[in-house]
């Protein structure tokens, strides 16, 4: 990803190709993070979350990958959309609050991506779970970032990480079986995980 960095440091000095080549790398990753997230909003935020790219690479981590430090700074953008909508007498934690909890599942995209129901069922479970541990597991099995890059997107130490996708994947397959209505539907969800996470993959590219 050195030559991420290239690019970025030529767009942060004017190079508008330069700048136009790491767009074309990165939005569909970007967009496609925010867009299970807050489909409305998600154009917007991503072209937020590329001016602050621009803006902040004075203060990377040098160890950081290039996607960590994308990805860092998409969770921020939303962190921050979500606590302008968050109820002003509360504390707002992505550890501890849903996407759910947050707006009540009026911006969803579940009905508008799922082609069977077990993708219904785990898109409506990824929006069940901490926000941290939705971000988790999409950064995991759809964006293939490793345990380091994760922890650098979540801010918490890779030790950590492995820990906190393990208590991820436990807490979306809870929420999987409250949702699923039959047992044979819940184990084909639960026990394929990996499956239809990236056949969902699959669907929001399309998309």
């Amino acid at each position: 990803m050195a030559e991420d960095f290239k690019l970025l440091d030529a767009w942060r000095q004017g190079d508008k190709a330069a700048g136009n080549v790491l767009v074309r790398r990165h939005f569909d990753a970007l967009f496609r993070f925010f867009s299970i997230k807050v489909p409305r909003q998600a154009k917007d935020l991503t072209q937020r979350s590329l001016l602050a790219c621009v803006e902040g690479r004075d203060v990377i981590r040098q160890d950081a990958s290039f996607r960590a430090y994308l990805f860092g700074i998409a969770r921020n953008q939303l962190l921050l959309h979500f606590r302008g909508r968050y109820r002003a007498n509360r504390v707002f934690s992505p550890d501890e609050v849903s996407l759910d909890g947050v707006d009540g599942g009026l911006d969803s995209p579940t009905g508008a991506i799922a082609e069977h129901e077990q993708q219904r069922i785990l898109l409506a479970a990824l929006r069940r779970i901490p926000i941290d541990s939705q971000i988790a597991i999409e950064l995991y099995y759809w964006e293939e970032l490793g345990v380091a890059e994760i922890g650098v997107v979540l801010e918490i130490p890779t030790g950590t990480v492995k820990s906190r996708l393990a208590r991820a994947r436990d807490q979306l397959r809870r929420e999987i079986g409250k949702l699923a209505r039959s047992d044979a539907l819940l184990r084909s969800t639960a026990d394929n995980l990996e499956q239809w996470a990236a056949s969902l993959r699959g669907r929001l590219d399309r998309e």
